[in-house]
């Protein structure tokens, strides 16, 4: 089980970003405090950007991540700082949403989880890749 008092970038002054690689040691959770509720959690993350794993060209994507907590939540700003680490990472956009789903599954153990990435369109085709698992 987390703890709040363990958290280790809330509150801090000076934020330290890591964007060359998907860093899934920078996620962080605290303790549901309903874990007898079945509610959801939806996150909206417009701003995500990663790059073409060919071209090294920017992707932009707004991601989308909907769970419902069993013992623990991710903390929003160790997420934040998370999702940076992928700016200058080159992956397809489908492995992308697969990664941060498999991240997050393993660091909360959720009832469900569902990660979308709705990418922007690049030559006239846009992506919107979803991953999902369900616990129950």
């Amino acid at each position: 089980m987390s703890d709040i008092k363990n958290l280790k970038t809330l509150g801090i002054k000076k934020t330290n970003y890591k964007y060359d690689e998907p860093d899934n040691s920078l996620l962080e959770t605290f303790d549901n405090q309903h874990p007898d509720l079945d509610y959801v959690v939806k996150i909206n993350a417009p701003e995500f950007t990663s790059l073409c794993p060919k071209t090294g060209q920017p992707d932009f994507a707004t991601i989308l991540i909907e769970y419902k907590p069993d013992q623990l939540c991710v903390e929003s700003k160790s997420l934040k700082l998370y999702l940076g680490s992928y700016r200058m990472h080159g992956e397809f956009h489908e492995d992308c949403v697969c990664r941060m789903l498999k991240d997050l599954r393993t660091l909360m153990n959720p009832k469900y989880i569902k990660v979308t990435g709705k990418f922007m369109p690049r030559g006239g085709i846009s992506f919107c890749p979803t991953a999902e698992w369900d616990n129950s």
